[in-house]
Formats: C-alpha cells, structure tokens, sequence
C-alpha cells in the first residue's frame, strides 16, 4: 500500500471479539421463549435469557439435547434499538481448573484439547447469520446427529453468536477529539460476543460431586468470602448453585448460583462473596457453616453435596 505526501493513509484494524462465555449450564430445553410485550421505550430482554457486553442476548441459557437424533432451538433477542447483524457458530472450548473457557483456537495445548468430548462434528444449525431489527428475535435450530458408533456419554461446544460492525467507525483521534492533517490513523471496530453451551447426551451418563477444603478468606478489598474445591466424578457435567448456611441464620450468608464444572476437569475452585450485611456473630469463631451444592441441571433441586466446617 502507498500514499502520496499529502494523502493521509488510514489503517483499518478490527479488535479482537469479545466472547462472554457464560458458564451458565441450568436449563435443560428444546425450545425458545419468544419476547414478550415490550411496551417501554427501552427493550426488555426475555425472561431467562442472558446477555453480555454487546446487544444480543439469548435465550435459553444453556440447551441440553438428550438422544442421538434430537432438535433443539436458540433465540436471539436484540436488545437495543438499533438494527444488528450477527454471526453464528459453533465452536468447541475447554474448562480450565480457574472455571474459565478457553477457545481451541486459541493457543489450547492438544493435551487438553483431548480431555473434551466435542459436539461439534454431530451438530448442524441454521441460519448463520441474521439481520434483526431493534427489539427483534429469531429463532435458530439446532439439529443432532450422532450416529450408532458414538459411545454413550455427554458430548459438548458452545453456540457463539457475534455482532459483525458496521463500516463506519471512530478513528483514535477522532475518539480523542484531535485532528490531524496526515499520518496514520486507526479505526476501532470491537466485535462483542456471547457463547452458551450444547450438551448431546447419549444413553446414560453419571456423576459424583463433592466439596472439599472449605475455608473463609479475606479478599483484596477487605471484604470476606468462602472458597472450597467443587470436585466431580463420572461422565456428565456438574451445574448448581451454592448456599452457605451459619448456625442460628435462618436464611443463607452467600449465594452463588450458575456454578459448573465439566467433565474435562476433575475440579475447579468457588469463592462465593459473603454478604456484607451478614451479622459478625455468624461469623464469630467456632460457629458452624455448612456449603450446599445443589443441582440445577438432571435433577433440579437434587442436593449434589455439603460439606460443613466451623470459623477458624
């Protein structure tokens, strides 16, 4: 590429997508909840669905297909005013023991790569892009196949969905508020994502969950939390919410809902915030604090496991 001395050169760069992948794993569900009546100015996104740092949520929050040959569908709801073009795929990632997702494509070490039962090959999907106008939502299927050779087992990738930018974008100095007659200028055009998970599940599957070394640590801030190990065992996913209950409270001092481990780790560690209006007498020493992790997933409000430990 070449400019003239008085041509000014402007160097387009697009940064990187920004994937919220939400490890939100609760619903299981072949079906899509349409947007209700909206009636305010700024749109309401539907119940139960989730959203990140751009303007698509979906909906359900995580779809589970059971059998080999099932259909299950996603919406997408613009949440904005504006109108918005998205992009679909399905991409597989890996869990690490920090409870974060990390993308294939993205540096992941063959080694771990090998640990994740992918859906990917066994799933297809339409359309791949759509076009929704504000307060608008969609539905797109989602279709299983998994052939008679695939063993039983929980099979999982994630279903992205990213906003592709308009042309038109605001250079750094233009951001800035600083003119310049020549030189190089670079137009930001962020590219914001949101991933749920697809699980397929063949024949049976099975779990064991357990909490270990729980404790009470004090946060940066000053602020107090409980952390423990989540440890599982078996060949489906673990997915609940954590309860933390002091003797002589009657409702719990910590709350943590949406908390998952996969199959490709055999733990993950929880730090749950404790309320900070909680009376310090439940958290005087000696006082007996029991964590309950209880399943939101194959059997909703099934009591996965507690552990019980007193205040150092």
């Amino acid at each position: 590429m070449t400019s003239g001395p008085t041509k000014k050169l402007r160097s387009r760069v697009a940064a990187g997508t920004a994937i919220a992948c939400l490890m939100a794993m609760g619903i299981t569900s072949s079906s899509a909840q349409q947007a209700g009546d909206l009636g305010a100015a700024v749109p309401v996104p539907p119940a139960g669905s989730v959203g990140g740092m751009g303007d698509v949520n979906l909906f359900p929050k995580r779809v589970v297909i059971n059998g080999r040959r099932e259909i299950a569908t996603v919406g997408l709801y613009n949440k904005t005013l504006d109108d918005g073009e998205y992009e679909i795929a399905i991409v597989d990632m890996a869990m690490t023991p920090q409870g974060q997702l990390v993308r294939f494509d993205n540096g992941l070490d063959e080694a771990t790569k090998a640990k994740v039962r992918t859906a990917s090959e066994m799933l297809r999907y339409s359309p791949r892009r759509v076009i929704l106008r504000g307060s608008e939502s969609q539905l797109v299927r989602i279709m299983a196949r998994a052939g008679a050779e695939v063993p039983d087992g929980e099979y999982r990738s994630h279903f992205v969905v990213t906003s592709v930018p308009e042309d038109a974008g605001f250079s750094i100095e233009q951001a800035a508020g600083a003119q310049q007659p020549d030189g190089i200028g670079v137009t930001i055009r962020p590219r914001f994502g949101i991933a749920i998970p697809v699980f397929v599940r063949v024949g049976t599957t099975t779990l064991d969950v357990d909490i270990t070394a729980p404790r009470i640590i004090t946060e940066p801030d000053g602020s107090r939390a409980v952390s423990f190990t989540l440890t599982r065992s078996g060949t489906r996913s673990a997915f609940g919410d954590v309860f933390v209950r002091a003797q002589g409270s009657s409702k719990p001092i910590a709350i943590s809902k949406g908390i998952g481990v996969y199959p490709e780790v055999d733990s993950r560690q929880v730090i749950v915030p404790i309320d900070p209006t909680t009376d310090p007498r439940l958290l005087a020493k000696g006082t007996r604090l029991t964590i309950d992790f209880v399943d939101d997933d194959f059997s909703p409000g099934n009591k996965l496991a507690e552990s019980a430990f007193q205040v150092p």
